[in-house]
């Protein structure tokens, strides 16, 4: 070989660069750590060169972060199917905190990689975008129905805190003593972030808490009248 670099084919340039992203992720995987993914070893697992793989990525933060980024719309079409399907916000936004920790879980290491660490701006930018996006809009739905109460984008913040807490916890911390019912405990986790904030959001910040004997009286009242049947 001379050394010289064949003009790509229209096309090719693009098929290159998924082969090179589905390569990647598959070594991400595996790996389980952004570690293994160096453009000389990803260049080697596609069989090609390592300056084919710099044609398309600037570094190995840019070729980590695109490959991460791969799962980001599964995000958004899980959060836009659990807020299509539920007309009340507050069930919209059970089904949306519960939609976002699934997503997590079933893809941890890219998750780990954007939200998890200190990183360069442009992957963890797009992915917590997409995440804040999809929270705000739906507390947004929240506030205007009454259920909660202050700025949709500083409450959304708190919930997102709530379910990352959650996730980060999960994916870093599996020898916890997790219930065996997974799904129960984000149901649970959920509703706690939602009811408390229903609550939270009605208190003055700052107010001593009352004595809790009241409190557990009050809410014991409130979880009764919320249990009963009624006609809507």
């Amino acid at each position: 070989m001379d050394g010289r670099r064949v003009r790509a084919r229209p096309g090719e340039g693009a098929r290159l660069r998924e082969e090179i992203l589905r390569t990647a992720e598959a070594l991400l995987v595996e790996a389980g750590t952004e570690d293994a993914l160096t453009l000389r070893a990803v260049a080697r697992a596609a069989g090609v060169t390592t300056p084919s793989v710099y044609l398309h990525f600037a570094g190995k933060e840019a070729l980590v972060a695109a490959v991460c980024l791969r799962v980001w719309d599964e995000l958004d079409r899980r959060m836009e199917r659990a807020r299509a399907g539920e007309a009340d916000p507050l069930r919209a936004l059970g089904a949306c905190g519960h939609a976002y920790v699934r997503f997590a879980l079933d893809h941890p290491v890219q998750y780990r990689v954007l939200l998890m660490r200190p990183a360069e701006p442009e992957g963890a930018a797009i992915a917590s975008t997409a995440c804040f996006g999809h929270m705000t809009d739906t507390v947004t739905a929240c506030v205007e129905a009454g259920f909660l109460r202050g700025d949709p984008r500083t409450l959304a913040l708190g919930l997102w805190t709530a379910v990352h807490g959650c996730v980060s916890l999960l994916i870093t911390q599996p020898s916890l003593p997790w219930p065996d019912d997974l799904d129960g405990f984000i149901e649970d986790t959920v509703r706690m972030a939602g009811y408390g904030g229903a609550v939270a959001s009605r208190l003055p910040r700052g107010a001593p808490p009352p004595p809790v004997a009241g409190v557990v009286a009050d809410l014991d009242r409130l979880a009764d009248r919320l249990h009963r049947p009624r006609s809507w």
